[in-house]
C-alpha cells in the first residue's frame, strides 16, 4: 500500500508543476501573440486579452502556492518535527 501513496504523491507534485508551466506558457507565449513580454504593445492590445493573460497568471500563482503548501505539509514539516524529536504516529503502523 505504501507504494501507491508514493505514486499518488508524485502524481500530485507533477500535476502542480505542469499547471505552473502551463500558466507561464499561456501568459508569455500563447495569449497576446508574441515571444516576449508585452512592454509598450500592452497599449494596443484589447482589454479582453490582457484580462485573459491575468487569469492565466493567477492560475500559475495558485498552482505555485498549492505546490508550496503541499510540499511544506508532506515533506518539510515531518522532517522538522523528526529532527526536534517529536514522534508522528502513522495509522496502521
Amino acid at each position: 500500500m505504501r507504494k501507491w501513496w508514493k505514486v499518488l504523491h508524485w502524481f500530485i507534485i507533477i500535476n502542480f508543476v505542469l499547471g505552473i508551466f502551463y500558466g507561464f506558457f499561456m501568459v508569455f507565449f500563447a495569449v497576446g501573440g508574441g515571444r516576449y513580454p508585452l512592454w509598450m504593445r500592452a497599449i494596443d492590445i484589447p482589454v479582453e486579452v490582457i484580462l485573459k493573460r491575468r487569469l492565466y497568471a493567477i492560475e500559475a500563482w495558485v498552482a505555485s502556492a498549492g505546490l508550496a503548501v503541499y510540499l511544506a505539509l508532506t515533506e518539510f514539516v515531518p522532517r522538522i518535527l523528526k529532527e526536534k524529536g517529536i514522534v508522528i504516529e502513522k495509522k496502521g503502523e
